[in-house]
């Protein structure tokens, strides 16, 4: 069994402990033995998962997430699932942020990413077309164009998660969620919660098919 978590820009794999990422152009056939549980954010990515696996299985049908939000992405949804309580942030092309209490979804909201944030600052001028500086200071005030640039990108999103949490624990997730999770005590870096969510989702589709 391999899960897939087909996401904005890349597929992201879990079999037996083991995660790796590869390009919606460039799957590779080699778990052909083995059925392919999905979920998928981008329906482009996910047909060229289907052209190299024949047997693909959405997952999709399968959660249950106790929400009032409408229109949250299937991703969202399995890293929810996935944690029960405290606070996700799932930190990729865009920054996700949801909150759980006693399995409860009670709301979230989306941030964009780092790398969006660098193309939104290019957009404004081409003399802020600058690499982020990830070890800027966020105690100091800036001195240059470059720190002015990150100290703004990176404390926004740093405020923001930290207004949110008060005291609830912080679970990081995604691309760039080892970076961000330094930023707070009370907070983990997991790289399996989504799949640790889908991993209910075939509980329950096995379920399913044990009764029909």
């Amino acid at each position: 069994m391999v899960f897939c978590d087909i996401g904005n820009t890349n597929l992201h794999f879990f079999h037996e402990g083991r995660i790796w990422h590869e390009s919606p152009d460039r799957i590779t056939p080699k778990y052909q033995d083995m059925p392919i549980f999905y979920i998928s954010v981008n329906p482009k990515s996910k047909q060229k998962l289907l052209a190299v696996y024949e047997h693909c299985i959405d997952l999709g049908p399968y959660f249950s997430l106790n929400t009032a939000y409408s229109g949250i992405g299937i991703d969202r949804v399995a890293a929810c699932v996935g944690i029960g309580n405290g606070l996700i942030v799932d930190a990729g092309s865009a920054i996700t942020v949801d909150i759980m209490q006693k399995g409860v979804h009670l709301g979230g909201y989306i941030l964009p990413g780092l790398g969006m944030y660098q193309n939104l600052y290019k957009n404004i001028s081409p003399t802020l077309a600058i690499d982020l500086d990830l070890s800027v200071q966020l105690d100091v005030l800036p001195q240059n164009t470059r720190s002015a640039l990150s100290f703004g990108v990176i404390n926004s999103i740093v405020l923001m998660i930290r207004d949110s949490a008060k005291e609830k624990r912080i679970i990081f997730t995604g691309g760039d969620g080892k970076f961000l999770s330094k930023f707070f005590q009370q907070s983990i870096f997991d790289d399996t919660i989504v799949f640790k969510g889908m991993q209910r989702a075939y509980e329950n589709y096995i379920k399913g098919q044990s009764r029909g």
